[in-house]
């Protein structure tokens, strides 16, 4: 059990049924009146995210989230297949569960596979990845005083906006939490 003057970010409890992290949290303690804990917490299973206000006395079941390192082999229609390195066990997890992130992660990729009482809610990629970018317009450094970036679709079909130098060819990191370009590796 976890109290809500407990609360830590990252920390995981079930409540009403469900299942969520806590994203923020505050300790208030007005002049007048009972102290509180002012929260956002995200619903693990949904990713809907919820303000709501605790009593620090209030107590929860704690949730073990079990993360996992898998392999991701391919995709056959909605189904993408992931292999657990220990076991060899191949696991399918249909497209709905995996976030908008995931379109950066290319076959062979070790990821984290998030399940929760043996149910798959989500699949963490790793934070950045190396692409190459498969098509881009030319463009030339030095023609311009801003930032000018234009568009490029990488190997793995995303599309991100990158800096003018950037070629066809080239291979960049990207951020898979913003998908934006870090660097050419």
């Amino acid at each position: 059990m976890i109290s809500a003057g407990e609360f830590r970010n990252g920390a995981t409890f079930d409540m009403d049924g469900g299942v969520y992290s806590i994203i923020e949290f505050q300790h208030v303690k007005p002049g007048k009146g009972a102290a509180f804990v002012r929260t956002k917490i995200r619903n693990v299973i949904t990713g809907a995210v919820v303000e709501k206000t605790f009593s620090p006395t209030e107590k929860f079941p704690v949730a073990m989230i079990e993360r996992r390192d898998m392999e991701y082999l391919y995709n056959d229609g909605d189904l993408y297949y992931f292999m657990d390195s220990e076991t060899y066990e191949n696991l399918p997890i249909n497209a709905s569960v995996l976030g908008d992130n995931f379109k950066f992660v290319k076959e062979n990729t070790v990821v984290k596979v998030l399940s929760y009482k043996g149910s798959v809610f989500g699949v963490e990629p790793p934070n950045f990845m190396e692409l190459v970018v498969t098509k881009t317009d030319p463009g030339f450094a030095g023609n311009t005083a801003t930032n000018a970036t234009k568009p490029a679709t990488l190997e793995t079909g995303a599309e991100i906006k990158v800096p003018l130098f950037v070629n066809e060819g080239d291979k960049i990191r990207v951020d898979t939490r913003t998908g934006e370009y870090m660097e050419r590796a």
